[in-house]
């Protein structure tokens, strides 16, 4: 028990951390790291960074690695529902006392350094990873690049998705500022792939990266089931193409996959492996599509931004069966501090009706009522809690519904669904 009570404690501690705010810089995760020995040295790191997409990326090119039977570590966040998803090797979540023990070692060190919530998650990872034997690490970064934690680290290839306004108020309002920022987890003649676009290019271009972008692709819908996607190697000579399946719903999710893989060609990945890989990608609570009994099903999407909500309608558009009504009804909840105006604009011409709610556990969720003007023309259900949400959902009877918006709302929504519990503790980051 007074383990359990002391792990408990130390999750406490790191949970209650969330609350002091995002504070960028490189100083505090190096000086932790080298009070731990540093752990990021026993292993290959690869770094995706970008707007929207890094963590659809980095789960696909983890998997693509892994097919190889290197042992490989995964690293994103947020995480959904409880906090050792943050952490996988070999395709598996590390178990919660496997995280809580190391955590208990890592506090007082990241005590001594002052460390931030982010900064301490990103070299548990780090030690994490190299007590399991991981011999490739896929490090998701988190906010921008430049001064982001995991930028502590020294990648042998960079990936940076796309950039789109978000976080304004740390990365600037301007996408070239942006850009710029994420072009910081690149490095000097090493390998580096992109899928921004051609107008920022040149920012990331002048960091001096071996540089590869993805222009040349094809894709074609398979619907429910996906994408077949062809994407042609843009360094090689005889234009190579590789071709594979992609379970990742909609065009920005065969984007994704496409940059992926190739990323996992620079790094010696071979194709039976990519296309292996790229088939058993799984990415919870992001385009995820959940039966809910009696023939319905629930599309889960944390499209939390504008560019994000453009992607998930543009891929319902997609996916809807022609000759359907082209709307469905949408559950809805956001960060307060989002550009709801730009998310609700995107999703508005496909919902038939709206289910507002809030993420209980999120402090930073904008309340229900406040959201409501945003859908003026619709109906506009207001819910205190997922679960009233839901309900009201499934007195619907629907086939289809869409729950999106903020992370944090999918990650309350999704156990729901599964009948399966949460942490249940305050989210912030």
């Amino acid at each position: 028990m007074a383990n359990a009570d002391s792990s408990r404690a130390d999750l406490d501690w790191l949970f209650a951390r969330q609350r002091f705010g995002v504070h960028p810089g490189l100083e505090r995760v190096r000086a932790l790291l080298a009070r731990l020995n540093d752990p990021q040295e026993a292993f290959r790191v690869v770094l995706v960074g970008g707007t929207n997409g890094k963590g659809s990326t980095a789960a696909t090119l983890a998997a693509m690695l892994a097919a190889t039977d290197a042992r490989v570590g995964l690293f994103t966040s947020p995480h959904l529902t409880h906090f050792a998803e943050r952490f996988r090797v070999a395709g598996q979540e590390l178990p919660a006392d496997t995280v809580a023990q190391t955590l208990a070692r890592v506090r007082p060190h990241a005590e001594a350094v002052a460390a931030s919530f982010f900064e301490i998650v990103t070299a548990l990872g780090c030690l994490l990873f190299a007590e399991a034997g991981v011999r490739v690490a896929v490090m998701e970064v988190g906010l921008g690049g430049r001064l982001d934690a995991t930028n502590a680290l020294d990648p042998v290839l960079s990936v940076i998705t796309n950039v789109a306004l978000d976080h304004t108020e740390i990365l600037g309002s301007t996408l070239e500022v942006i850009a710029a920022e994420k072009a910081g987890i690149l490095r000097v003649n090493r390998p580096a792939v992109t899928d921004v676009s051609l107008e920022l290019r040149p920012l990331l271009e002048r960091e001096g990266a071996d540089l590869w972008t993805v222009d040349n692709l094809q894709i074609d819908s398979l619907g429910w089931e996906g994408s077949a996607v062809r994407v042609r190697v843009p360094g090689s000579r005889n234009t190579h193409t590789l071709k594979f399946r992609t379970p990742l719903l909609g065009v920005h999710g065969a984007r994704n996959a496409a940059l992926a893989a190739v990323a996992a060609y620079r790094l010696g990945v071979p194709e039976a492996a990519l296309v292996q890989g790229a088939a058993a990608v799984q990415w919870p609570g992001r385009m995820e599509v959940l039966a809910t009994g009696a023939g319905r099903r629930v599309l889960l999407d944390g499209a939390h931004n504008p560019a994000g909500a453009q992607a998930l309608a543009a891929a319902l558009e997609q996916l809807l069966p022609e000759g359907s009504p082209g709307r469905v009804p949408f559950v809805f909840g956001a960060a307060a501090d989002k550009d709801l105006e730009g998310v609700a604009g995107a999703l508005r011409p496909l919902a038939s009706q709206i289910i507002l709610t809030r993420a209980v556990l999120s402090p930073r969720a904008a309340q229900p009522a406040d959201l409501a003007p945003l859908f003026a023309g619709l109906p506009v259900h207001l819910t205190d809690s997922p679960a009233e949400a839901l309900a009201l959902l499934e007195s619907l009877n629907e086939p289809l519904a869409v729950v999106c918006g903020s992370l944090y709302l999918i990650g309350e929504v999704r156990p729901l669904l599964l009948h399966q519990a949460d942490e249940g503790r305050e989210r912030w980051q």
